[in-house]
């Protein structure tokens, strides 16, 4: 299901005339683009692609490489109206709000979508004909013909449905960023073309632009889809967009010289594997082994690194390891985290409003220890609330949470030093430290695990925390070393003999049997992350006999 057959593509563009148009002008200029129903990650490698993928609906994106700029480019393809369509489209319209009235009150843009859908599909009477039918006139009494209908072909029915729902309820010029899966972030300024992070082409420039007229207003509606509405007496706002996408926006041109800009991090409907992030080498299975351990027995870590070093996709990929019964308690700013677990506590700050009813993450992290949650999962760490992670360390609750930082020595200063003030001598609640971050090699930039400090206490006689390195990353080799390995403290001294074993070193025998089960799910290309959910939570409730593959 990667590079689509000659025979699909036929019938992808017989559905979609506006890309067959467009196609039928590309390959004039650039010969025939390649399609791809999902993108392969070696995409990355190519040098001068020329290819189509879909998206969600009828929006398609072309990469090609300019020969005037000699740079890759992102092109849009979305549906046109002609002459016809845009008459049959004002008419839908004044009829939907007519009809609008009748239907139930909404207030989430996804009910909001569906009531829009419904009114179409009542209003618009599909006749094959219509594209030669001319437009009805209205009656004496101001009635769009007989019946309050419109008819239209299967195709414009599709296209003015596009249009309307992307104008009055999507993200407008960049409703066809909104519906690409492989895009991170969306960088937006003024009058000057758009420019992506996209997952394999990293930073591209678009065909689209929002020109300075325009932007004041497209940038109010966003902020007011945040919750969050900006204004020249509030010029800087940050909140989160109906689909889970992160925005900050910079309003006044006298903060933002060329005009508003816009960042918007993507939010992914469904996160990235453990088995994925394997493959991809982010890190390794013995890695991912000695954590599936770790978060078994309820140890609590740090994952650190600088922005955009994917520390929250990691974090996502790594809550499966806690066994399916806990319950977990997440805290954030913006929703980001996915759990799986039955038991669930989703707590987000609230800014907004009144003073008295704004909660910070300070708030609700004092709320989780009243909560008796077996995992306690802060989004990020920033200031003085990483106290409290600590205290609630102390009190025997597991914790895992992201912060910025790149490498342990910065942890361990910005945590014992102001806001966050922990003492020194709590620094051993904290079981280690996992530094994540993006490198740049060969002008390609990936993401690396780059080493696990474990933290053994603190040393009265050095005034200083001790720790030692479990993992580190070979940057000549691309390959991760298990420095730990039979000597690991965290596996044996926290672990081990906690759990019964006779012997500490009979751990490793569990950690080998996990590398070994975590290579054999990426060589059977298990790599869906509700797939790997159920994998794992198998191996707990049944052990490797229930595993669906031959370990």
């Amino acid at each position: 299901m990667e590079k689509m057959e000659e025979d699909k593509v036929e019938q992808l563009l017989k559905k979609h005339p506006h890309l067959q148009k467009y196609v039928e002008n590309v390959k004039k200029k650039m010969g025939e683009p390649a399609f791809y129903s999902m993108l392969p990650m070696e995409l990355k490698e190519e040098t001068e692609p020329n290819l189509i993928y879909s998206t969600r609906g009828s929006v398609f994106i072309h990469i090609y490489k300019t020969r005037s700029m000699e740079e890759i480019e992102y092109h849009a393809i979305e549906p046109v109206l002609d002459e016809a369509e845009k008459e049959k489209h004002d008419r839908l319209l004044k009829l939907i709000i007519k009809k609008a009235p009748e239907k139930k009150s909404v207030i989430e843009d996804d009910e909001l979508k569906e009531i829009f859908k419904e009114l179409i599909d009542e209003i618009i009477e599909i006749d094959e004909r219509a594209g030669d039918i001319k437009p009805e006139k209205k009656g004496k009494k101001g009635k769009i013909g007989k019946k309050d209908k419109v008819k239209a072909t299967t195709i414009q029915k599709n296209n003015i449905e596009y249009f309307l729902i992307k104008n009055m309820i999507g993200g407008g010029p960049i409703e066809c960023f909104m519906r690409d899966p492989y895009l991170e972030d969306i960088h937006i300024v003024a009058g000057e073309k758009i420019h992506l992070i996209h997952k394999i082409f990293k930073m591209i420039k678009t065909n689209v632009e929002i020109n300075k007229d325009d932007a004041p207003l497209f940038t109010r509606k966003l902020s007011e889809k945040m919750g969050v509405p900006v204004s020249e007496g509030r010029p800087i706002v940050d909140g989160v967009l109906p689909d889970g996408s992160r925005g900050n926006i910079i309003y006044s041109s006298a903060i933002s010289k060329k005009g508003p800009s816009m960042t918007i991090r993507r939010f992914n409907e469904t996160p990235i594997s453990i088995a994925q992030l394997i493959k991809w080498g982010t890190l390794s299975s013995g890695i991912a082994a000695y954590l599936w351990i770790c978060l078994q027995y309820g140890r609590s870590f740090f994952l650190c690194g600088g922005t955009a070093c994917g520390k929250t996709a990691t974090m996502n990929a790594l809550i499966p390891f806690i066994p399916p019964e806990k319950k977990i308690y997440t805290t954030e700013g913006t929703p980001e985290l996915q759990v799986p677990h039955t038991v669930w506590q989703r707590l987000l700050t609230k800014t907004s409003g009144p003073k008295e009813g704004q909660v910070d993450m300070f708030d609700l992290l004092r709320a989780a220890l009243r909560s008796r949650p077996d995992y306690i999962i802060p989004g990020e760490v920033r200031g003085a609330e990483g106290n409290i992670v600590f205290q609630a360390m102390q009190t025997g609750h597991p914790c895992m949470t992201t912060f910025h930082a790149g490498n342990i020595t910065k942890v361990i200063q910005r945590f014992t030093g102001e806001p966050i003030n922990v003492p020194k001598t709590f620094m051993d609640n904290l079981d280690f430290v996992v530094i994540q971050l993006l490198i740049e090699q060969d002008g390609k930039s990936m993401r690396r695990v780059t080493s696990i400090d474990e933290i053994e206490g603190y040393n009265r006689a050095v005034d200083g925390i001790m720790s030692r390195t479990a993992f580190e990353w070979n940057a000549i080799e691309d390959e991760h070393i298990f420095k730990a390995n039979r000597n690991s403290f965290i596996l044996e001294e926290k672990i081990a003999r906690n759990a019964g074993y006779t012997d500490p070193s009979e751990i490793y025998d569990e950690y080998d049997l996990r590398k070994h089960i975590l290579e054999r799910m990426v060589e059977e290309n298990i790599m869906d992350y509700y797939e790997v959910v159920q994998f794992i939570w198998t191996y707990y409730r049944e052990g490797e006999k229930g595993l669906p593959i031959t370990i």
